[in-house]
């Protein structure tokens, strides 16, 4: 059984929330918590509001138990990038790219199910 979870247009760049997504791939839903809770990389409560509601997801399938969830797969997109100008010296401007990323968990029950 797999339940999935999408986080769009996250106002974070994916290289750092790749960072994030590393350290919790193939690990205990309990495990995967404690890490983002504990974590000082600020896209991890990002990434952690995609992990429950990939766990809300799967506990919506009978007979599963989330102690028995594992975060099988995770993987960042990039997403639109907002393009904005900042004022320089001299009457000149500068760009300055916003990139955005796409979050996605798949969150897997293994052993018995209840």
């Amino acid at each position: 059984m797999q339940a999935k979870a999408t986080v769009k247009y996250a106002r974070i760049t994916p290289s750092k929330a790749r960072r994030v997504i590393e350290m919790i791939r193939g690990r205990q839903i309990d495990e995967a918590r404690r890490i983002l809770r504990f974590s000082p990389l600020g896209a991890a409560k990002t990434v952690e509001k995609a992990l429950n509601s990939a766990v809300a997801n799967a506990e919506q399938q009978p007979g599963v138990a989330p102690q028995n969830l594992v975060v099988e797969r995770a993987w960042v997109d990039e997403g639109p990038t907002l393009k904005r100008w900042r004022p320089r010296a001299y009457g000149r401007a500068t760009k300055v790219f916003k990139r955005t990323s796409h979050i996605t968990l798949v969150v897997t029950s293994l052993g018995e199910e209840e």
